[in-house]
């Protein structure tokens, strides 16, 4: 069994992947056609899927560090390119942008509903996928979009409405360096530029969930410091892990790729911890038969850890 860098944790080998992109789904809510990335273990059948969104910003082509990894570890990986990419130049005055946070829900919504395209888009792939095991993934403003999936509750800034925009769909979920409460924690620039975070209730998360947060992700978004990040955790009911990296920045080391410009906290160590705690717990959650979630739960107890600790309620 190989050994992730300097955690000191096992888990199984990981094997080839093939990635297709990109696949144009259509979108009539975006009012353009959704560009999708699938990745895929070449070998392999009954494979769970993992929808992942990206953080404000970045596109199907970022995250390379976890979705190359977890396809590696038995996953479709599914990464669909949201509006707020700086790749489409949203304009700031368009009137789509303060519904974004809605909008990547039906995104995803949309990927839901063509699994069956994706998979005939992959060579090799068909007759592969398992359709009932779907986990929700998702970094900084995709953290959110994979909350609300799973019961996440947001107030609409236009409407005042808190609508239900979760999927029965999906099973589980892992939340990165995302949001947490509202109201008098959020800075005046939060509030302002990011109202959609204005009001959130993790009350109704329903479906289990691994958080990862940084000890040193220091927002402009919150008076909160770094221990915002793990609201999504604190504040939700039990059935959910709390995964806390040392020194960890926003990026946790890179996570969305070495050379992103928003990678402040370079560190291979860190990156491959996130990488060997996520996928062990994809394959927890979707009944992969591994045991290297007990693994690293036993070896990152407590604070003895370097690199992390990991817990649980």
């Amino acid at each position: 069994m190989p050994t992730y860098a300097a955690t000191g944790l096992t888990g199984p080998a990981l094997v080839p992947t093939v990635s297709v992109s990109p696949v144009a789904l259509p979108a009539p809510h975006r009012g353009a056609d959704l560009p999708v990335r699938v990745t895929a273990p070449v070998t392999g059948s009954g494979l769970p899927v993992v929808l992942f969104a990206h953080g404000f910003g970045s596109d199907l082509d970022g995250y390379a560090p976890l979705a190359a990894h977890w396809a590696a570890g038995g996953f479709v990986v599914v990464q669909p390119t949201h509006l707020d990419a700086r790749r489409l130049g949203l304009a700031p005055d368009d009137p789509r942008r303060p519904g974004l946070w809605r909008q990547r829900v039906q995104d995803m919504r949309v990927v839901l509903d063509a699994l069956g395209t994706l998979e005939a888009a992959v060579p090799g792939l068909p007759g592969r996928v398992d359709r009932t095991r779907i986990v929700a993934a998702g970094h900084s403003f995709g953290g959110q979009t994979a909350g609300l999936l799973m019961g996440l509750r947001v107030t609409d800034p236009l409407t005042g409405e808190v609508p239900d925009l979760s999927d029965a769909r999906v099973t589980a979920g892992i939340q990165i360096a995302t949001a947490g409460r509202g109201g008098d924690t959020l800075t005046p620039y939060a509030r302002e530029q990011l109202p959609w975070l204005r009001e959130q209730d993790f009350s109704a998360l329903a479906a289990p969930s691994l958080v990862v947060a940084g000890d040193a992700d220091e927002l402009p978004l919150s008076t909160l410091g770094p221990a915002w990040t793990t609201d999504p955790y604190t504040l939700a009911p039990a059935g959910r892990s709390l995964l806390t990296v040392y020194g960890g920045r926003h990026s946790l080391g890179g996570i969305s790729g070495y050379a992103a410009a928003e990678t402040t906290d370079e560190n291979p160590d860190r990156v491959a911890l996130v990488q060997h705690v996520t996928l062990a717990y994809l394959r927890e959650v979707t009944g992969a038969g591994h045991d290297d979630w007990a693994v690293a739960r036993a070896a990152l107890a407590g604070a003895s850890h370097p690199l992390g600790r990991l817990e649980s309620k």
